[in-house]
C-alpha cells in the first residue's frame, strides 16, 4: 500500500516531471494543413454575391444539383436586376434573415419558373455515393456528405438537404406555394431541422454571415418581421460571380469529403481533446459537420 507514494516521491526528487498531454488538434487546423489536392474548386456560376449598401457582402453557395429549377430562377433574377431595390426585411432572433421585396407587389422577374416543382428531396445516392457519416443525428437515420461537397440526410431511400446554420432557403406562402427564389433566407439560430422536406433549400453562405446573423432583431407580426420601413437594410446589389470581370470574381474551395483529411475533421468535431475538452462527446449533429469551406486567391 505504500510502494506507489514511494515511488511518486522518488520521481519527484529525481526532477521526473510527468509529461502534459499532447493537445489535440481542432478541425480548423487539420482543415488548413489539408493538402492542395484535397480541395475541390467552387464554379464561379454557382457563387452569388450579396453587395450591402454599407459595404458588407455576403456569399452564397448555390445548389444547382439539389434544386436546379429554384436555382435557374435565383440566376434569372439576379441577371435581370429584378433585386435592384431588395431589402432585408425579416431578421427573427434564434431562426431566419430574409431578404427580397418587402412589399410583396411587384411582379417576377421576366423568364423564371413562376410555380417551381416542390425540390425538396431526391433518391438516395441521387448526386453521387454519399461518404457515410459515422455519428448519429437526432433527424435522420442516415446522413454523409456528397461528393460535390453538400451534407445529406435522408433514410437511404430518400436523401434532402438539412436545415442547418447558413443554410439558404426560398420562402413562401402555404403549399402547394414553392416560392420563386425573389425572396430568400438564411438560418441564423439553432437548426430548424423541422422545416427539412417542407422548403427547398438552395445553397449555403460561406462567406460574410455576420452581415445576415448579426442585425438588429425584428419585431414585427410574431416573425422577426421589421414594422419600420427604415429598419430595412438596403441590399447594393445581387450579382452572380460568373457575371463579374475575372479580376473581380472571388474564388472559393470545399474540402473534398472522400479524402482523409476530411475524415479526420469528422473525428475532431465528434471528439473534441484536451487541453481544454477532458469529456469525448462521441457524436455530433450533423450541422455541426458542414463541409470546410475556404477563400483562395483568384486565378
Amino acid at each position: 500500500m505504500i510502494l506507489l507514494p514511494m515511488l511518486l516521491s522518488l520521481s519527484t526528487t529525481q526532477g521526473v516531471a510527468p509529461s502534459a498531454p499532447a493537445a489535440k488538434p481542432t478541425a480548423g487546423q487539420i482543415a488548413a494543413a489539408a493538402p492542395a489536392d484535397a480541395w475541390g474548386s467552387i464554379a464561379p456560376e454557382d457563387l452569388l454575391l450579396i453587395d450591402f449598401a454599407d459595404g458588407q457582402r455576403s456569399v452564397l453557395w448555390l445548389a444547382p444539383a439539389f434544386a436546379p429549377v429554384h436555382v435557374a430562377n435565383i440566376r434569372t433574377i439576379a441577371r435581370s436586376g429584378w433585386w435592384g431595390d431588395a431589402t432585408v426585411y425579416r431578421v427573427q432572433d434564434n431562426y431566419v434573415t430574409q431578404w427580397g421585396d418587402a412589399t410583396e407587389k411587384k411582379p417576377p422577374a421576366a423568364g423564371i419558373t413562376a410555380r417551381p416543382p416542390a425540390e425538396y428531396e431526391w433518391a438516395w445516392g441521387a448526386h453521387g455515393l454519399a461518404v457515410a457519416n459515422p455519428y448519429r443525428d437526432a433527424y435522420a437515420t442516415r446522413t454523409g456528405f456528397t461528393p460535390s461537397g453538400w451534407a445529406v440526410a435522408g433514410d437511404g431511400k430518400r436523401q434532402w438537404l438539412p436545415h442547418c446554420y447558413g443554410m439558404v432557403g426560398v420562402a413562401r406562402d402555404l403549399a402547394p406555394d414553392t416560392g420563386t427564389g425573389g425572396d430568400l433566407y438564411t438560418v441564423i439560430g439553432h437548426a430548424p431541422r423541422h422545416l427539412d422536406r417542407n422548403i427547398a433549400l438552395v445553397g449555403r453562405v460561406i462567406d460574410g454571415m455576420g452581415a445576415l446573423s448579426a442585425l438588429p432583431r425584428g419585431t414585427g407580426g410574431g416573425l422577426g418581421l421589421y414594422e419600420d420601413p427604415k429598419q430595412r437594410v438596403p441590399i447594393k446589389r445581387i450579382v452572380i460571380v460568373a457575371d463579374l470581370p475575372a479580376a473581380e470574381r472571388p474564388a472559393f474551395q470545399y474540402l473534398r469529403p472522400d479524402t482523409a483529411a476530411f475524415a479526420r475533421t469528422l473525428e475532431a468535431r465528434a471528439n473534441r481533446g484536451l487541453p481544454f475538452f477532458t469529456v469525448p462527446a462521441a457524436a455530433a449533429d450533423l450541422c455541426n459537420l458542414m463541409v470546410p469551406v475556404r477563400k483562395v486567391p483568384a486565378r
